[in-house]
């Protein structure tokens, strides 16, 4: 029996990596797994060696002070991975976490297969890392078409195979109206999948939200987030005395929660794409420590933090980052979109032209499950 050992590091990369398994499945049913995952691999009836928020940390300062940590769950799963023997190790997202552990797995057992899906941002910067790479990936999968050139350039195995997230879907209807309260507007807003970004993220979201119900009324605020920070998102909120708020950790309400709101304030990352698939418009909220924010900095070749924004090299979607994510700064912007419809269609339209740069003719996890099968 063949055997694949899933890698991935934070929630996203599971969400993608169990689309792609949920394919290869189909046609090729005697396959044992294992895996580094969370919720949605779990569903799929995959085992992880361990919970995913072990090793979901953000920041430079975050990796420096955990350092110690870190290293002994990379060495964890690497002796996971040796003792499980696959054919194919399938790494996810998470560089500075799935590839160490690639890069380990290639040098003590050369007859893997190493297939990495999502590959690191070297348009941003590091361009210097695919030759390094290379030396350990057997085959990269990458999700948009411009990154093509940087791997090609240095004669790596790559493939583009499109975003999972942007894959025509086939969803069963939910009514919301059993969950929320009706004739309540919503606003979905997404602090974060990580420890971290929820701590540093939720305060400001919920001072917004308060300068929000002073002006207007009959919202609801819809946070979306995993099961594991679904307490401590609510402990943030109780805090407060905010009423007007739901939580969802369940991926199919998310979603038709997501296509009934008015409006999204998001952490920035991957969910902007699945908020411009829905049509929704949006702002987009990231903040970390001042160290952090300085290496970044210095090391970013691009001018924007959003990848729709860095696509069309021009902002259509609000950045509020660093000292602009602050409760004023992003109360004013939300409001002056929902004040203003012709604001809002511009956005979606702009967003829309980008995206369809993005989308490819086959299903992105049907073209990611035949590149994984070629090596079974």
């Amino acid at each position: 029996m063949k055997k694949v050992f899933i890698l991935t590091g934070e929630p996203s990369g599971d969400k993608i990596a169990s689309k792609v398994i949920k394919e290869l499945k189909k046609n090729n049913p005697n396959i044992e797994y294992l895996s580094v995952g969370g919720e949605n691999l779990k569903s799929l009836g995959i085992k992880s060696i361990y919970e995913l928020n072990e090793i979901t940390y953000i920041g430079f300062t975050k990796v420096l002070f955990n350092i110690l940590k870190i290293n002994k769950k990379i060495n964890e799963t690497v002796k996971a991975v040796k003792s499980f023997n696959p054919d194919i190790l399938f790494s996810v997202d998470s560089p500075d976490f799935t590839l160490r552990v690639a890069e380990r797995v290639k040098k003590i057992s050369p007859k893997i297969k190493t297939i990495h899906y999502v590959a690191p941002q070297v348009w941003i910067w590091r361009q210097g890392r695919v030759k390094k790479i290379k030396k350990f990936i057997d085959h990269i999968l990458l999700l948009f078409d411009f990154e093509k050139p940087y791997f090609d350039k240095e004669n790596m195995s790559n493939e583009f195979v499109g975003h999972p997230l942007l894959d025509k879907s086939n969803e069963s209807k939910i009514d919301i109206n059993q969950i929320l309260e009706k004739n309540k507007a919503l606003i979905s807003v997404f602090p974060g999948s990580r420890l971290s970004e929820v701590n540093i993220l939720m305060p400001i979201l919920l001072n917004f939200i308060e300068l929000m119900n002073k002006n207007y009324e009959d919202l609801v605020y819809v946070f979306h987030t995993t099961k594991q920070l679904t307490k401590l998102i609510k402990s943030f909120i109780d805090s407060k005395q905010i009423t007007n708020y739901e939580i969802i950790s369940d991926e199919k309400i998310k979603s038709h929660t997501l296509k009934k709101s008015v409006f999204a304030v998001a952490k920035s990352g991957t969910v902007s794409l699945e908020i411009c698939k829905s049509k929704i418009p949006s702002v987009i909220i990231y903040k970390m420590n001042l160290i952090n924010y300085i290496i970044v900095k210095s090391l970013v070749k691009t001018n924007y933090a959003n990848l729709i924004n860095i696509a069309a090299k021009e902002e259509i979607i609000p950045e509020l980052l660093q000292s602009k994510c602050n409760p004023k700064n992003i109360y004013d912007h939300v409001s002056s979109y929902l004040n203003d419809p012709t604001k809002i269609k511009e956005q979606i339209r702009k967003t829309q032209l980008i995206l369809d740069r993005f989308k490819t003719s086959i299903p992105s996890a049907e073209r990611a499950s035949k590149a994984l099968a070629k090596y079974l």
